[in-house]
């Protein structure tokens, strides 16, 4: 008995786990910078914009990097500081902040 009500506090916890995970970026839509200048730092680095969405309460952008690989960035909205890049490179690879990983299998 102890074991089944064990066993069940412990499924319950982890139902419960995505309930309390929060948002990225919990910044007050109030200080939050327009989408312009995003797309200003996009352009300022490089980027080709393919879209700019909200994601997590954070921006995100796709598009394509200077180097022409397809890019997703998440960034923080008030301070529009990189949280998280991610790249695909011509082989197929993919990359995160910045890092080469040729040949990466998917």
């Amino acid at each position: 008995m102890i074991r089944l009500s064990t066993s069940l506090v412990i499924v319950g916890l982890l139902a419960a786990g995505p309930a309390f995970a929060k948002a990225d970026c919990a910044v007050p839509m109030a200080r939050w910078q327009p989408r312009d200048a995003v797309a200003a730092f996009a352009g300022e680095n490089g980027w080709r914009v393919s879209r700019i969405r909200l994601d997590d309460g954070c921006y995100e952008v796709t598009g394509f990097d200077a180097k022409g690989r397809r890019i997703e960035v998440k960034l923080d909205p008030a301070s529009l500081s990189i949280l998280e890049m991610e790249y695909e490179d011509d082989d197929g690879g993919e990359g995160e902040d910045g890092e080469d990983h040729e040949g990466a299998d998917d």
